[in-house]
């Protein structure tokens, strides 16, 4: 990344962050909220007024049914997964994790010094998880305590079906697992639906977490937020106290006009980001280069054509040659050898420009 900024002329597509401008309601939320006094620290598990539209949301829009003290208001959804790790993770804990991953949800165990062991998604079937195969490893794989979902992926795309989300449940359930679900693309679906594990499971066991930065275009806001069972939502606040002790009080107003709002500015994104699949879909399959089709979230991952160097100078060399910026399939787990994420959080036009140098690139070396 430091690469990439420091080089001229580069089609920016390595970074997950929405170019959409934050909406002018939630702004204006900001705004008053900052001239009415909110500029003081707020209880550890969030604004009452802010727990109250969430519990709503989630009852509405993810068919999870909550109060108040379910709900931890966070420093975005990374603070709200280290909050649940530090709750449930002793050294030595396994936390089974996909591979592909978010790099974060491997990194934050690791650092509390579980142990965290990978499970494969099979690109052929569209990076879902293979129910048995996971079975097997859980019975296989001493002291697993965790299991982490993300549907939609980053950075696969993949919209986990009904019928997986409630056998990957239910397999927690047998194993006495409990489960982390990474839904912070929840808005973010093309085909199928979302669906939450805790809509499905016992809320007792698993932690939700959300947030407002790819929905609304807030990542700067930094504020996500956590749902799980009262006793372990109530170890999670505890934590937040010597973490950050609190979300940041304008943002918690800002996220309340947000889930509150009208919700045409997140339709509007979604429309944009669909496009954008469309088009590099279209590009990466007349190239031979399509690994799957990606349902949700605003990634796409594509192969590397075969070519023998690893997917970091893969990558380095593409900024220097011809200019176009993406992230490593590496980066993401092992399983990524062969491949590299594209961001489709860009213009539609630098987009279709970076999928063109990259296809260069590849012909080029390949």
């Amino acid at each position: 990344m430091d690469l990439a900024w420091s080089t001229p002329d580069v089609s920016h597509l390595e970074v997950g962050e929405p170019n959409f401008p934050t909406p002018d309601h939630i702004v204006e939320a900001a705004v008053r909220a900052a001239r009415g006094g909110y500029t003081k620290y707020t209880p550890n598990r969030g604004l009452v007024e802010l727990r109250e539209a969430i519990v709503g949301k989630l009852r509405t829009h993810n068919h999870i049914t909550a109060d108040i003290d379910d709900v931890v208001v966070t420093t975005g959804a990374t603070n709200a997964l280290i909050l649940a790790f530090m709750a449930l993770v002793d050294p030595g804990d396994v936390v089974l994790v996909p591979d592909l991953e978010w790099p974060n949800l491997a990194m934050t165990p690791t650092a509390l010094n579980a142990r965290v062991v990978r499970y494969h998604l099979d690109p052929s079937n569209g990076f879902l998880p293979d129910i048995d195969d996971l079975d097997r490893l859980c019975g296989t794989t001493p002291n697993v305590k965790v299991l982490v979902l993300n549907s939609p992926s980053n950075p696969t795309g993949a919209v986990y079906p009904r019928s997986v989300v409630e056998g990957l449940v239910e397999l927690a359930e047998r194993h006495d697992l409990y489960v982390i679900s990474d839904e912070c693309y929840e808005d973010i679906v093309f085909e199928g639906e979302h669906v939450s594990p805790a809509s499905v499971g016992s809320s007792d066991r698993i932690v939700s977490v959300f947030s407002t930065s790819k929905s609304y275009a807030m990542t700067g806001w930094r504020l996500g937020y956590a749902v799980a069972g009262e006793a372990l939502a109530r170890d999670m606040a505890k934590t937040q106290e010597i973490v950050t002790a609190c979300a940041n009080a304008v943002s918690q107003k800002a996220a309340e006009a947000a889930i509150r709002g009208d919700q045409d500015c997140v339709a509007v994104m979604r429309e944009a980001y669909r496009a954008r699949r469309d088009l590099a879909v279209e590009h990466l399959d007349d190239a031979g280069l399509l690994v799957s089709r990606p349902g949700g979230a605003f990634y796409i991952m594509a192969s590397t054509g075969g070519c023998e160097f690893d997917g970091y100078e893969f990558c380095r060399r593409l900024i220097t040659e011809h200019g176009v910026a993406v992230a490593p399939g590496e980066a993401f787990g092992e399983g990524g050898r062969g491949m590299v994420r594209f961001s489709l959080a860009a213009d539609i036009d630098v987009l279709d420009e970076g999928l063109a140098r990259f296809e260069k690139a590849v012909v080029a070396w390949c």
